[in-house]
């Protein structure tokens, strides 16, 4: 008999079954071994040989059985994934001709003599035990010779080997080196069979193993680097990689290490570093340096400004009180507070930043003291006639440095006569030239200072005021002396 696809075996009808002897020949079609594409997976599958039981109450002739596990006669399920049986006998037409019966068997059929009756029990493992229920009346023996009967596997499954003890045990084709997965693939055993895969990191891709670009994914949430098989994540500086190996996290500097001197502030993936008021940051962004406040301008005191780590503070000269700005001097009156050291004939005379003792005034001849300031000459004495008729002392202060021209002193006449006019010019002490007299009316002039004046000074100028009176045919003159006390400081 020709073979068909997959196997089958050839007996001799016996006296109480079928019967297989030594000459009997178990024919092998081999088959294809089918691969099936399950992602990262290629499945191998071995075709399966029958496995028979006889059933020692039939009588037939046994013509061919076609079995296999590719499921040659099975139709695959899209729903459940799994191989089910087709029935043949349903299926194929006449698929036994003449006297012959079909019956259905998982993965083929049988055709059996109508006539024999046939025994349809559930399926039985066939590892287990032989059948060992009643049987039905045997046929009456043919003459033919008794041949020993079998109610075992004949032959195990592809992907299984009988062991010492007859029973089926799965092969290790990986362990065998028996696969056919190539050299970028590993071999995973399975029961019957064995899987082609590839590692995590890698995927199928025309039988072979291709590296997987887990980059290119953003598996990533900042720096990725691709590895044969693998990645790695990276965080910028200023984060640290979290526990799941890919995202970043904030590293706060300011909690872990504080590297800052002064005041640490943490920002999104690095941090600032602040100094305190009075402070500014070196270049290194780190370190803080004291910020010489007094130097940034001349005017932040009106004295001295005296630099401290962090600030500052002005200051004022003696004679001078600092002001609720703390910037600002103001003089201290000594002698309206009693602090001098005027005697009792003294006059303390108050200045700018200090103070001065006047002695009392000493009226040369032929002059004669006719009050604390004023000296006069009496116009009986033949000696007054080419002098001033009176002079009068007076004081005044002034800054150093004072603004020019300024107006710091007026004379005015207390007395005006009918025909006469009057002439006002410095008569001494303006050899600087610092002054000048600017007659203002017809009876008064103002003392002009053109230049400023660097302290301490003292200077004295006799401004003279002239009377002419041409009714009378008079001319005279009086002198305020004044004296000018020029303060150190420009307040």
């Amino acid at each position: 008999m020709k073979p068909v696809e997959g196997w089958f075996c050839l007996g001799r009808l016996g006296a109480s079954g079928v019967h297989f002897d030594l000459w009997s020949t178990i024919y092998k079609h081999p088959v294809e071994s089918p691969l099936q594409m399950h992602g990262q997976h290629e499945t191998h599958v071995y075709p399966q040989t029958l496995i028979l039981e006889v059933s020692w109450a039939l009588t037939y002739r046994l013509f061919a059985l076609q079995a296999t596990h590719r499921y040659h006669s099975g139709s695959l399920s899209s729903e459940s994934r799994e191989c089910t049986d087709i029935d043949e006998c349903r299926t194929i037409p006449e698929a036994c001709r003449g006297d012959m019966m079909c019956v259905n068997q998982n993965g083929g059929y049988l055709c059996i003599p109508r006539t024999n009756p046939v025994y349809r029990g559930p399926y039985s493992n066939p590892y287990s035990n032989p059948y060992s229920g009643p049987y039905p009346a045997a046929a009456p023996p043919l003459s033919a010779p008794n041949y020993p009967t079998i109610s075992r596997p004949l032959i195990c499954r592809f992907g299984y080997q009988m062991d010492e003890s007859n029973q089926c045990v799965d092969v290790d084709e990986c362990a065998t080196d028996s696969h056919q997965c190539n050299p970028t693939q590993i071999c995973i055993n399975t029961e019957g069979g064995y899987t082609c895969s590839c590692t995590d990191g890698y995927w199928l891709l025309e039988g072979q193993c291709l590296d997987i670009d887990e980059c290119r994914y953003g598996y990533c949430q900042q720096l990725c680097a691709n590895v044969p098989g693998s990645y790695s994540c990276t965080c910028n500086p200023g984060f640290t990689l979290n526990e799941d190996g890919r995202s970043c996290q904030d590293v706060n500097e300011c909690a872990t290490e504080n590297p800052c001197v002064q005041t640490c502030v943490n920002t999104y993936g690095s941090f600032i570093c602040r100094c305190d008021p009075g402070y500014e940051l070196e270049d290194d962004g780190v370190h803080c340096s004291d910020m010489d406040e007094c130097s940034f301008s001349e005017f932040l005191c009106q004295h001295e400004c005296v630099n401290q780590p962090g600030t500052y503070f002005c200051s004022c000269p003696p004679g001078y009180i600092l002001l609720d700005d703390n910037r600002s001097c103001q003089d201290i009156n000594e002698c309206e507070h009693r602090n001098h050291t005027c005697n009792l004939q003294q006059t303390c005379y108050n200045l700018q930043g200090g103070f001065k003792c006047i002695d009392p005034i000493r009226c040369e001849e032929p002059y004669l003291r006719i009050s604390d300031n004023r000296c006069m000459c009496p116009a009986e004495n033949p000696g007054c006639r080419d002098q001033p008729f009176t002079i009068l002392y007076r004081d005044m202060d002034v800054v150093s440095g004072r603004s020019v021209p300024a107006d710091i002193f007026q004379m005015q006449a207390t007395t005006r006569y009918p025909g006469a006019y009057y002439i006002f010019q410095i008569k001494s002490g303006n050899e600087g030239r610092e002054f000048y007299m600017r007659q203002t009316g017809p009876i008064s002039a103002t003392l002009v200072m053109t230049r400023p004046i660097k302290g301490p000074r003292d200077i004295q100028l006799d401004l003279e005021m002239i009377t002419v009176n041409t009714v009378i045919n008079f001319r005279g003159s009086s002198v305020i002396r004044l004296r000018i006390y020029v303060s150190q400081y420009p307040f």
